[in-house]
Parts: structure tokens; C-alpha cells; sequence
């Protein structure tokens, strides 16, 4: 049977789920399939539907086996369309995607999202579908078109795959092992972002201050690597230092690192370089060091606490994040009370809280002592109040202070019947604040009063004390001139009006599935 005949350009839609990689990843996806000829759907059905998935949730394959159950009479009564199955969910199960959904097109891998275009044509030319899975990275990333979703805040990746080998986690074994890109091309691109407008980078890695080790023994690595790690620091902390020169970068993060290989040297660079900003994701998993060694998690609890401690001492206004799951095989009251005790210490801002679930490959699957489901739901809501107590807390301490704010496209759900507008404080905490009469853009930063705290969010109710047109406001505006609003990727997790870092979370969320290193 031939391919249909085409009247124009064909239309697409990216459905993401996953963790902020897989938001990036669809960033590229996007940009290829423009590249290819391919225009956002709009509000009208897509020609092509592409699922880019993430394995680290039980119920990751009903939700897209579900997902792909709903388009099956749409694809039924729209001749030619097409849909693909991508990311960690793709890399785990490959052709059996198309065994369960027959109607499915193209399978593709975390290590092949350059090649979905031309899986796309060739499944169209033969009528038959593509599944194409690679082992290991074919092009790094980085190198592919990229299609960003908003223009202020941008995704960097400085690596992509992990080391570890947590007991949990299957990510290692569908992202492949660490690899780095080197310094001149992430500061290459951060400069050409801030040259396009961009204010604020979020470095990206799945254990993004590991970075380096990627490159192998330091004799091996390259010249830039060394040089910056020339006074026995740390790569990623040489790398912090170094986007606190790029000139018009006003706010740069990361995610996430890991505890294990949290130095020093990188708390001195957030500390001392302006732009960093103060705010910090830090996976806990587990307050137990008993649980801790089961999960294979290189730290215990006394190392965990003195980074919290070292952190505050030297940036005290920094809000600090985590990860936390409840229920892994094994955990006794006694363990789960050494994780209340953790979190009442540590006084996070907020929390990913996970129950735990099995993942099928992964050594905690099998392990004994899974726990019944009515135990882990009594702990988890147990740490979910207790989180959401602290996390009230902490923010009730920000009344009366003064923030700047960097204006964000869809942060606040509410705000056009409340009147307000929504964006991020430096600490990355959330703050609806009230629209004042001068125009204000996503990408303009305002000064405002906290007002009122809530556990997840502030508001600044008074009249907003200044506002600073920007760059990144210019760069937004005009993409609304130009008609080029995003409106091609419809996330299962939160908007990525800028990116919705693990820090939003509320206590009690199961997240968007996890953090980028769960």
C-alpha cells in the first residue's frame, strides 16, 4: 500500500513524560522534525504523534500502553498518521511496543533521537513499522537541531548516561555509561544562548557533578580539563566557575548531582561565583543507612548531613531539595524513622516523595522484604505531612522579604483569575506576585514582597517595586510577533513555560516519574 498523498507541511506533537533529560530530548526531537519539514500541530490534529517515554515509574507501561489504546481509533480515522515511541521506556521493551500496539510506526531509543525523521519516512514508504534501538550513543545530543520551548530559560546538557549502579534505579542500563562533553562546546553553546537571549542555564546531567569522570583517567582528558582542574579541584566545579564569566548569564543551575561526589570545592564555587544561584537539589532516597547500602548509595546519612550543613554555612539563604523513597524492600520503622529524622534536620524546601516501586531489571526487584502496600502508603503519608509542615515553615520565613523575580510563562495556574503573574525567586521557590500596570513579560525580572506563604508557593500581594525589561522579555515577544509560541509539546509532567526543575515539587508529588536522578 502507498503513502498517503500530502497537501502540505505535515503536523507533530511531543508528549513527554520523564525527567528533565527527556524534556531536553524532546527539545531536539522538535528540532529535527522541523528541520525535516515537519510544523507543530497547533490545536489541530497532529499527522504525527511522538511519546517520549521514561521507564523509572511501576506504572510508566500502563500509562503509555493506555496512552497509545486512545489513539488507535484517532490513527483509525486520520489516514497517514503516524506514531512513534521514544525514550527509556522504547530502550527497555523495543519490539515489543509493537507487539502490544500493533498501530504503533517507529520505536526508537535514548541513544538514537537523531534518527527519528528518517524512521518516520521510511515506516511511511514501506507501511510497515521501524523499530531501531542502538546500544550505545550514536551522536552526542548536543550536536542535533534544537527546537527550545522557551526563550529565557534553556536546558544545557554537560552529559549524558551514569556510573552508579543503584539498586533502584534502571537508567544506567538505558542511558549506557557516563559520558562528557567537553568544556569550550558547553560554554560554546551557554554564550549563543545568552546571545539569543537566554538568562538563566540549567546544567543537565544524569549525575551532572560527576561530570568529568566521563573523560576518564585526567591524563587522558582534554586540555581544558585539566587546566581547570589544574588547582586539584573538581571538573564540574572548574565548569561553574566558568559560567560565572559568561557575560549577560544572570542565573545558572544544575541537575542532579549526587551526594557521593559532592566536594568542597563545588559548595565554594556556588558560593563564590554571583550567578550560581542559591539553590540546590540533593538526593536523599533514604535517611537509613542500612537502606542506603541496600540501595547501593555510595553515602550514609552523617556524610548527607554535613553537605546540608556545609551548604548552609556558606550560602545560609539556600533553599535545598531532595528525592526521597519510602517502602524500599527491607525498610523497617526503625530505618524509616532514621529518614524522618533526616528530613527534620535538614529542613528541606520541598520534596520528590516516591513510594517505591519495582522496576523489572533492576537488582531491588527481586530482593526480599517487599513491603505491603498499606505499610509504605502509612509512611509515605507520614513523610508527606511532616514535609509539608517544614516546607511551610521555611517559607513563612520569607515574608517580608524582598525578591527578585524572573517572570515565567505558565507557572501559575490561576493567575488570570487571581490577577497575578507567576515566576521563580533566585532560590528557585515560586512567587505569584501582582500584575502592576506597566507591561511585564516572561523573561523581564521584577522586585516584589513576600506576603503570604504557602508550603509550595509565595505571594506578593503589594505593589511590585520595580521591573526590569530584559533580553529574554524582547526574545519572548518576539517570538509571539513571529507566531512561533510554543505549542507542540504537551508534557505529562509539569509546563516547561521555562524548565520546571525537581525543586517545584511539592512534598507530596510523586513528581513528574523523577528528578533526573531518581
Amino acid at each position: 500500500m502507498s503513502a498517503p498523498m500530502e497537501t502540505g507541511p505535515r503536523t507533530y506533537e511531543i508528549r513527554t513524560y520523564g525527567c528533565q533529560m527527556n524534556v531536553h530530548d524532546s527539545e531536539r526531537l522538535s528540532g529535527l522534525l522541523e528541520n525535516a519539514g515537519y510544523v507543530r500541530a497547533g490545536d489541530a490534529e497532529p499527522d504525527v504523534v511522538v511519546f517520549n517515554t521514561c521507564a523509572v515509574r511501576e506504572n510508566a507501561d500502563n500509562r503509555l500502553y493506555g496512552n497509545l489504546g486512545h489513539l488507535r481509533p484517532v490513527k483509525d480515522g486520520h489516514p497517514g498518521m503516524q506514531i512513534a515511541v521514544g525514550g527509556c521506556l522504547a530502550q527497555k521493551d523495543r519490539d515489543t511496543i509493537v507487539k502490544r500496539a500493533p498501530w504503533v510506526d517507529v520505536v526508537f531509543g535514548t541513544h538514537n533521537i537523531g534518527s527519528l525523521p528518517a524512521l518516520l519516512e521510511r515506516s511511511r514508504v514501506q507501511s510497515e513499522a521501524q523499530v531501531e534501538i542502538e546500544e550505545s550513543l550514536v551522536t552526542f545530543p548536543s550536536t542535533l537541531p534544537t527546537r527550545r520551548e522557551s526563550p529565557y530559560a534553556a536546558w544545557v546538557s554537560i552529559s549524558v548516561g551514569c556510573n552508579n549502579t543503584c539498586t533502584f534505579c534502571i537508567v544506567p542500563s538505558l542511558r549506557g555509561k557516563e559520558q562528557d562533553r567537553r568544556p569550550g562546546e558547553i560554554l560554546a553553546e551557554v554564550e549563543a544562548l545568552v546571545g539569543d537571549g537566554v538568562l538563566e542555564v540549567t546544567l543537565l546531567g544524569q549525575n551532572v557533578n560527576a561530570y568529568g569522570s566521563g573523560f576518564g583517567a585526567m591524563a587522558a582528558a582534554p586540555d581544558e580539563v585539566r587546566a581547570m582542574t589544574a588547582d586539584g579541584g573538581s571538573a564540574f566545579a572548574g565548569l561553574l566557575r566558568a559560567a560565572g564569566q559568561v557575560d549577560g548569564l544572570e542565573r545558572v543551575r544544575f541537575t542532579s548531582p549526587h551526594p557521593k561526589d559532592f566536594t568542597d570545592d563545588v559548595i565554594a564555587a556556588m558560593a563564590e561565583t554571583p550567578n550560581v544561584m542559591p539553590s540546590l537539589h540533593m538526593p536523599l532516597q533514604s535517611g537509613s543507612d542500612a537502606v542506603l547500602r541496600a540501595m547501593r548509595r555510595s553515602y550514609r546519612q552523617e556524610r548527607f548531613l554535613g553537605i546540608i550543613e556545609k551548604v548552609r554555612a556558606a550560602i545560609p539563604d539556600a533553599a535545598i531539595t531532595t528525592d526521597i523513597i519510602v517502602g524500599f524492600p527491607g525498610e523497617t520503622d526503625a530505618d524509616f524513622e532514621e529518614t524522618l529524622h533526616v528530613v527534620r534536620e535538614a529542613r528541606f524546601a520541598s520534596a520528590f516523595t516516591f513510594q517505591y516501586s519495582k522496576r523489572p531489571g533492576t537488582p531491588a526487584a527481586t530482593m526480599d522484604g517487599q513491603l505491603p502496600k498499606e505499610v509504605v502508603q502509612e509512611r509515605y503519608e507520614r513523610l508527606v505531612a511532616l514535609q509539608e509542615e517544614i516546607s511551610w515553615a521555611e517559607n513563612k520565613k520569607q515574608l517580608g522579604r524582598t525578591l527578585e523575580v524572573l517572570v515565567a510563562e505558565g507557572e501559575g495556574r490561576k493567575d488570570g483569575e487571581t490577577r497575578r503573574l507567576s515566576g521563580r525567586a533566585r532560590d528557585n521557590r515560586l512567587v505569584h506576585f501582582r500584575a502592576p500596570d506597566e507591561g511585564v513579560r516572561p523573561g523581564d525580572t521584577v522586585t516584589v514582597e513576600v506576603t503570604y506563604a504557602a508550603p509550595h508557593h509565595l505571594v506578593a500581594d503589594g505593589a511590585v517595586r520595580s521591573v526590569r525589561r530584559t533580553r529574554a522579555g524582547d526574545a519572548w515577544a518576539a517570538r509571539q510577533d513571529g507566531g512561533d509560541a510554543p505549542k507542540g509539546v504537551a508534557l505529562g509532567m509539569p509546563s516547561i513555560g521555562r524548565p520546571a526543575a525537581a525543586a517545584a515539587a511539592p512534598a507530596g508529588s510523586s513528581g513528574p516519574g523523577c528528578s533526573t536522578c531518581p
